[in-house]
């Protein structure tokens, strides 16, 4: 987040130390717990299930409780735990989840799915169902569904129709785009979109449900996506409509809204890659916070985990963040990069050169700035890991309040429903006062605020 703050303010051709980020203006502030039920530094699918669910769960299942055991299917049922989303949905409200992952992935499918696996995406053991199905088969609780991942909707003999040398990964023969478009009720409006012109072309107002699939996996990063064939919308352009064909609903909605790539980056040792999402993530709180009203919407910014790249060295005030630290010399006589991670893939370039010039990479003549260079690691691992220290959660709107000090993720869940009155706060003192003849739209006496919306933006992942 530090990092983030810095190279916004840095954009903007300031120092950037002083910047503040708009998530961080938010009046309220907790520090959330992220462990798995057995790991101490959690997985993604574990910690999405804790923050939409109300139960911790163990690393890599989603969906289910901790009694489920990764891969095994029959130990998934009677595990299953539903998603403060879904409930509020069932409960009449609209819903949506954007993302820049696929939509099959770990965080997004904690929205809808149980999984003894968060790679089920596709295909599951014995007769459990997979991700994407699971998705389909209660499709008309979501209205807004945008992201990537089209690979896990279409059948391995049908292309892709971006890229037609890459296959569907379904061996079902199921299309499940068109099942979703049969779906969709004769006195409904759907509209199933994978380019941007598409996307744009969408009206709000007549459209009922919305289903974008922009990618064949994961879309493309911020700095990456103007290359894209087929065109891609941005986070900020996805979240601004979803609200627009969601708030339409008279009882609210509830919207989950994942900046993924954030994490992606990082695991691939690219600050340059991961900053930009970052900025891009908080451009699209801003453009939330402009559209909805927070004395009726109650909006949480915050992470399923961190990461282990570090801010250090003695850099001077407004050095470029992305730059090398320009005031101590180490002991070595080589510069390095203000920002490094503890382990990663970049490990393996730092090994050669100790390897073959007994000391770590000459970085004086790269420029590290670039979007194409990544920072250096000292664990050689496939993929940089997961940090496992506590992550920041900041908050907006009705019941905000309960949201300080440090928390268990699980708690968040309970917040959002003891908030909007749902599953075993529905009778709880203050739900009965309506204000609508629905007889959902909850307005609180004391606090004289009446909950219309919900959003759930997820900083996928604070570092």
């Amino acid at each position: 987040m530090t990092s983030a703050r810095i190279f916004k303010g840095q954009l903007e051709g300031k120092t950037g130390e002083e910047t503040i980020l708009t998530y961080e203006s938010l009046p309220r502030l907790s520090l959330i717990k992220t462990y798995n039920t057995n790991y101490q530094v959690p997985d993604s699918s574990g910690t999405a299930t804790a923050i939409l669910s109300g139960v911790k769960t163990k690393s890599s299942v989603v969906g289910v409780d901790d009694s489920a055991v990764r891969e095994d299917c029959d130990s998934a049922k009677g595990a299953e735990v539903e998603s403060v989303i879904t409930t509020a949905a069932k409960a009449g409200k609209s819903a949506g989840i954007v993302t820049t992952t696929r939509i099959t992935h770990a965080s997004p499918s904690a929205v809808y799915a149980h999984s003894a696996d968060r790679d089920w995406e596709y295909s599951a053991h014995g007769d459990c169902i997979d991700i994407a199905s699971q998705l389909i088969d209660q499709c008309l609780y979501y209205q807004v569904v945008l992201g990537g991942g089209r690979r896990s909707f279409i059948s391995n003999d049908t292309a892709d129709p971006e890229y037609p040398d890459s296959w569907g990964r379904r061996t079902d023969g199921r299309d499940l785009i068109k099942e979703w478009e049969d779906k969709i009720p004769e006195n409904m409006n759907g509209k199933y979109v994978w380019k941007k012109d598409d996307f744009d072309a969408v009206d709000p107002d007549n459209t009922d449900y919305l289903m974008g699939l922009f990618e064949y996996s994961h879309m493309q990063y911020e700095a990456d996506r103007v290359n894209d064939t087929a065109g891609e919308p941005s986070l900020i352009e996805m979240a601004e409509k979803a609200i627009q064909i969601l708030q339409k609903n008279n009882k609210g909605f509830v919207l989950f809204v994942e900046g993924g790539r954030i994490d992606h980056a990082h695991h691939d040792n690219h600050a340059y890659g991961a900053l930009t999402e970052a900025v891009t993530f908080d451009n699209t709180v801003e453009k939330v916070l402009s559209m909805v009203d927070t004395k009726e919407t109650l909006i949480i910014v915050t992470a399923d985990h961190s990461h282990v790249n570090s801010i250090s060295g003695d850099p001077t005030r407004g050095n470029p963040i992305l730059g090398l630290q320009n005031d101590e010399i180490p002991l070595d006589g080589m510069p390095y990069t203000t920002i490094m991670y503890a382990n990663g893939p970049s490990a393996a370039k730092v090994l050669k050169s100790f390897n073959v010039t007994g000391h770590r990479p000459n970085v004086t003549d790269i420029d590290t700035e670039s979007k194409d260079y990544h920072q250096d690691a000292l664990v050689p691992l496939e993929m940089e890991t997961h940090g496992g220290e506590d992550v920041s959660l900041h908050a907006d709107g009705p019941y905000s309040h309960l949201f300080y000090g440090v928390r268990e993720q699980s708690y968040i869940s309970h917040v959002i429903q003891y908030a909007a009155c749902l599953s075993e706060y529905e009778d709880r003192v203050g739900c009965n006062d309506v204000t609508s003849s629905t007889g959902y739209i909850i307005h609180f006496t004391w606090l004289k605020a009446t909950l219309t919306g919900l959003l759930v933006l997820m900083l996928n992942r604070v570092w």
